[in-house]
C-alpha cells in the first residue's frame, strides 16, 4: 500500500532591519548562493541602511536563513513575520543592491536612530480610536484599495517617493496631534515616522510589525481592519490569521482586484479590469488576450504556473 505524502505548506518570511551595513555589496553573492542552495525564492534588498525582503521556502530552510542573517553584524534582532502559502509564491530568487531598502528619496533619514514610537498590535486599537489621533496609511493607493484601518487617511500616492511631499502639504493638519502611521510589514511606516520627526513633530507612532502582525495577533471580532491586506507575491492578499485572501491581480496592469472588481463588465481575465480599461486600446487588449492564451497553453502542457501568469 502506498501512503500519500502530506504536502507541507510553504513558509513565507517578510523581514527587514534598519542597520548600518558597511560593505553590504559583499553580502550579495553569498546570500544568493545560500538561498538558492536551499530552494528559497523571493527577493532580498541590501543597502547601506539595512536589509528588506520577502522570501519563501521550507520551514527548515527559512529558519536557517533567518539564523544566518542574524549572525551578520548589525542584523541581530531582525524583524521577521511568518505566514504560509499553499504553493511557492515566487518564481525565482533575487538579491539586489539598492540605495535604500525602501525608497523615499530623502537624504539623511536614519530610522535606526530616530523612528517614531512603536505601538504593539494589542495597543493599536486604543491609539487609533482616540479622536486626537490622525491615522495615516503610508502605503500606495493600489494597496489601500483592498483594505485599510477604519478612519485612516489615504494619501493616494503611487510610490513612496511621493509621501514626503504629501506630508509637507498637510503639515498643519499634523501639528499638535498624535500621528499614527502603518504599512504592510512595518518598514515603510518606520521610515515615514523618522521623516516626520525630522520636521520637528513629536507625537509620532507606528504599528510594530505592520498590518501583517496586527492580522496575526488581533482576533477578527476585535479588529478595526477593514478588507484584505495586499502582499507582494502570488498570494496577492491575506486576511485575518494571515489566511490567503480572495483578491487577484489584473494581469494586464497588475492592479489588485476585489471580488466586486471581477464582477465588472470591464473585467476580462488576463485582458482588462476596471482600473485599466479606459487607459488601454483595443489593440492592447488583443495583445493581452493572446498573451493570456499562451499562458493557458503553457499551463495545460506543464501543469505549472507560467511566469507571465
Amino acid at each position: 500500500m502506498t501512503i500519500a505524502k502530506e504536502i507541507q505548506p510553504v513558509c513565507v518570511a517578510a523581514l527587514y532591519k534598519f542597520a548600518r551595513l558597511d560593505g553590504y555589496e559583499a553580502l550579495r553573492a553569498p546570500l544568493a548562493a545560500f538561498c538558492c542552495g536551499r530552494g528559497i525564492k523571493g527577493t532580498l534588498l541590501l543597502a547601506h541602511e539595512g536589509i528588506n525582503g520577502t522570501v519563501a521556502g521550507s520551514e527548515g530552510a527559512i529558519a536557517a536563513l533567518v539564523d544566518h542573517l542574524q549572525a551578520i553584524e548589525g542584523l541581530a534582532g531582525l524583524d521577521v513575520k511568518y505566514s504560509s502559502a499553499a504553493e511557492m509564491p515566487f518564481h525565482r530568487m533575487k538579491v539586489r543592491l539598492k540605495r535604500e531598502i525602501v525608497t523615499m528619496g530623502v537624504e539623511d533619514i536614519d530610522p535606526a536612530a530616530s523612528a517614531g514610537t512603536y505601538v504593539a498590535p494589542a495597543d493599536w486599537n486604543a491609539l487609533i480610536s482616540d479622536a486626537d489621533t490622525l491615522v495615516i496609511d503610508t502605503r500606495n493607493a493600489y494597496e489601500v484599495s483592498l483594505g485599510t484601518f477604519k478612519g485612516a487617511v489615504d494619501p493616494k500616492t503611487t510610490s513612496f517617493r511621493e509621501f514626503p511631499a504629501w506630508i509637507e502639504q498637510h503639515r498643519e493638519e499634523l501639528e499638535g496631534r498624535k500621528v499614527a502611521m502603518f504599512c504592510t510589514g512595518g518598514i515603510r511606516c518606520e521610515k515615514a515616522t523618522a521623516y516626520v520627526k525630522s520636521l520637528g513633530l513629536k507625537n509620532v507612532f507606528h504599528l510594530k510589525g505592520g498590518i501583517l502582525k496586527y492580522l496575526e495577533d488581533v482576533p477578527a471580532d476585535e479588529s478595526l481592519w477593514q478588507g484584505e491586506c495586499f502582499v507582494f507575491d502570488e498570494r496577492v492578499s491575506v486576511s485575518h490569521g494571515l489566511a490567503e485572501g480572495e483578491a487577484e491581480l489584473c494581469r494586464a496592469c497588475r492592479h489588485p482586484l476585489t471580488v466586486e472588481d471581477r464582477l465588472s463588465s470591464k473585467y476580462a481575465i488576463g485582458v482588462s479590469c476596471p482600473h485599466c480599461f479606459e487607459m488601454r486600446s483595443d489593440e492592447d487588449r488583443e495583445r493581452y488576450a493572446e498573451r493570456h492564451r499562451q499562458v493557458e497553453l503553457a499551463q495545460a502542457r506543464g501543469g505549472k504556473r507560467h511566469i507571465g501568469s
